[in-house]
């Protein structure tokens, strides 16, 4: 089975960068799954960014979920790496996509959101299982802040909290970043 890799850190703390270097070590054919939306201007300019920075070569894929549609791209059929970046913004999409009012909502209703999102990521992650894909997956480390104010980014934290240690788990490698600086921690 090919490796699963999990790059993560503080916010601009090098871990594309990282996550970059790494598929350019370890894949010729590289997919780029970009799980990022452009909802306002500051997003649009990272998003312009990271596509300028990334190899021409590489092939993207914006999706944050429904990821069974890219075993037909033929990207995909013929990459030997997916980069997926980032499951941070994925979690986010997801719970946005919800529409739950997470001022009042029930905690059965966020139960219920936490088992579709962890629904998304066993069928990513079986994706890549099942076609022997080499994977690195960038995410942020959200339970070393603050604790938010706000309920809606408690939630956040404890189920991208909880993703993150489920795709730690199951992954040969785990790198933290920090000022650019990479720490290997599994």
């Amino acid at each position: 089975m090919k490796p699963l890799i999990l790059i993560t850190g503080g916010a601009r703390s090098g871990k594309s960068t990282l996550a970059e270097k790494k598929a350019l070590e370890l894949g010729e054919n590289v997919v780029y799954i970009a799980t990022a939306i452009a909802f306002d201007e500051g997003m649009k300019d990272r998003i312009k960014k990271h596509r300028l920075d990334r190899p021409k070569n590489w092939a993207t894929v914006e999706r944050y979920k429904d990821f069974s549609a890219i075993v037909e791209d033929e990207s995909f059929k013929a990459s030997d790496l997916i980069l997926l970046d980032c499951m941070t913004l994925m979690v986010t999409n997801l719970m946005l996509e919800s529409n739950l009012d997470f001022d009042n909502c029930s905690m059965e209703e966020v139960d219920r959101l936490e088992k579709d999102i962890f629904k998304e990521v066993d069928e990513l992650l079986n994706i890549i299982m099942d076609n022997n894909k080499t994977a690195i997956i960038v995410t942020n480390e959200v339970g070393m802040g603050l604790v938010p104010s706000y309920r809606m980014g408690n939630i956040f934290r404890d189920i991208a909290g909880r993703v993150n240690q489920y795709i730690a788990n199951k992954s040969k490698e785990v790198y933290f970043t920090v000022s650019g600086i990479e720490i290997k921690i599994k």
